[in-house]
């Protein structure tokens, strides 16, 4: 039987025609479905200003041991330097001692590893006119202070400088609460996407129908500032005045409306 006897057949026939008729309104359906519905695409950033309210000292204490001629790999005498261990746990424990009595709870003073190294000097012209190479052991410790109070930084910094530290590399300023922070600045990305939405909604005679989509383009970002001290504010008789400022914190958003059609 060929194709178009087939198709000539009445009962056949009507159920090819059935089926047609029946796929025709599901491939119309998938077609509307698929059809993308119109959106309005807004990007916004914010950018917070807290006030920070609490810091870390970062001081050093170091001793060196007397330079001697390099040789044999030796870059200091055994007695030297242990005598400069000592002394430099002596004045550690001084420190400490001063600290806490400047109010800083001992929780609070973290006293770092001790670190060694040998420094190069230059030594003295032998009779060639060649520099005699000379070596010397730097055995130092670091501390890391925290400070809750800033009110109390000033008497500390005083504290530190009378009891001889060889160096004050900085304050960097945090906050407590980070995360209470970086959630305000990340709801302020977040009013003014809808902010933004609004108004161009109300500008362009469009409506705003309900939230497809929301994400985050940066994330809240949260760095501590450092404030550097420099030998003059340390080595002069005037009271330095030492103001934290504020610390910013960004955050960014992508969040997508559905445009209803007019009349729904």
């Amino acid at each position: 039987m060929t194709i178009a006897t087939l198709l000539h057949d009445t009962p056949l026939r009507k159920m090819l025609l059935g089926g047609l008729l029946v796929a025709s309104p599901l491939m119309m359906t998938t077609a509307m479905a698929e059809e993308p519905r119109p959106r309005l695409d807004v990007q916004a950033e914010a950018q917070q200003e807290a006030v920070p309210d609490r810091a870390t000292l970062n001081a050093r204490l170091w001793e060196r041991t007397p330079a001697i001629a390099r040789q044999d790999n030796q870059s200091s005498d055994p007695d030297a330097l242990r005598d400069a261990r000592e002394s430099l746990e002596q004045r550690a424990a001084m420190l400490i001692q001063t600290m806490e009595d400047a109010g800083v709870a001992s929780d609070d003073i973290n006293a770092g590893s001790l670190n060694v190294q040998p420094e190069y000097v230059p030594g003295p012209r032998l009779d060639n006119g060649e520099g005699q190479p000379m070596v010397r052991t730097r055995l130092e410790r670091p501390f890391h202070v925290e400070i809750d109070d800033l009110e109390q930084l000033p008497r500390l910094l005083d504290a530190l400088t009378e009891a001889g530290v060889d160096a004050l590399d900085g304050i960097t300023y945090d906050l407590t609460d980070r995360d209470a922070a970086t959630d305000q600045a990340l709801v302020a990305a977040l009013e003014k996407a809808r902010h933004k939405a609004t108004l161009m909604a109300k500008t362009l005679g469009i409506t705003l129908g309900d939230v497809i989509s929301v994400s985050e383009t940066l994330p809240p970002q949260f760095q501590p500032r450092m404030m550097a001290m420099s030998a003059d504010a340390r080595e002069s008789g005037a009271q330095p005045e030492y103001r934290p400022g504020t610390l910013s914190i960004e955050a960014g958003v992508s969040v997508s409306w559905a445009i209803e059609a007019s009349g729904e």
